[in-house]
């Protein structure tokens, strides 16, 4: 007598089909029978229990390595920035205490100034009226290098290779190429441009510097019998000062004040010779 219900298929083939449905159902997507290679021991009707979440886990990326911050990222993190700031410190922005009160009233003792280096900019670009710290050239601080000044000095550039700088005393004002400049916009209150007379001509390769606190800046003038007529050479000069960066409430650029100069003709158009 045979059953009113459909019978259930038996065998290899039935089987198969059977594994073909689990897959789809598992995957959900295509309706498509699987290749029976695949049926037979690699779709999911075969996976292990878990095995997809161990797989998953295997992927997983190593936290623990990742998130290690070793010595070779303090170096990368924290070395690389210092080197980078004591590179800009040396060679590009040099920083300077003046510990003097020779350039008064423009630069107060105690200040710190920065400086545009010769490596950027070159002393065979310096004008008249900027204001430039150089190496000792030839002992002038004497005694006073223990005070801090580590055989530095800032002052005024007056005159440039082939300038003839003069003043005729006390109460007369300085003459470059023969033109009187009016200092007032940067000599200390009080100071005479110079107390004393004097006559340089500016050799190739040298400068001539004065302090805006003429009673009390030994510049140029009081160096013309140091073998150089008192002259500063240019392979002395570190940098132009641009900047008073300390203390804050004097944080400001500094003015070279070139409007000073600015009738005063060159060497070679006045006729000076070196």
């Amino acid at each position: 007598m045979q059953s009113d219900q459909p019978q259930q298929p038996y065998g290899p083939a039935a089987a198969e089909r059977d594994t073909h449905t689990f897959a789809v159902a598992d995957h959900g997507v295509d309706p498509t029978p699987l290749p029976a290679a695949k049926a037979a021991g690699s779709g999911p009707a075969h996976a292990k229990p878990g095995s997809r979440i161990r797989a998953a886990k295997s992927a997983k990326p190593d936290n623990a390595n990742s998130d290690k911050f070793g010595f070779r990222d303090f170096l990368i993190w924290c070395g690389i920035p210092v080197v980078v700031v004591l590179l800009i410190r040396l060679f590009i922005l040099p920083l300077y205490w003046i510990p003097s009160s020779s350039m008064m009233n423009t630069i107060l003792k105690n200040d710190r100034v920065a400086t545009l280096s010769t490596h950027i900019s070159p002393a065979s670009k310096l004008q008249r009226g900027d204001i430039i710290v150089f190496k000792d050239p030839a002992n002038w601080l004497g005694q006073e290098d223990t005070s801090g000044h580590n055989g530095y000095l800032i002052k005024r550039l007056i005159g440039l290779p082939g300038d003839v700088v003069e003043c005729a005393g006390a109460g007369s004002p300085i003459t470059v190429n023969g033109v009187a400049v009016d200092e007032s916009s940067y000599v200390a209150e009080g100071s005479d441009p110079s107390a004393f007379a004097f006559k340089v001509t500016v050799t190739e390769g040298n400068l001539f510097v004065m302090g805006d606190n003429r009673a009390h800046s030994a510049d140029s003038r009081f160096h013309l019998d140091d073998g150089n007529n008192g002259l500063v050479p240019m392979a002395n000069v570190s940098g132009r000062a641009w900047l008073i960066y300390w203390p804050l409430g004097r944080f400001g650029l500094l003015d070279s004040h070139h409007e000073v100069f600015a009738s005063v003709p060159s060497a070679s158009a006045s006729g000076s010779t070196v």
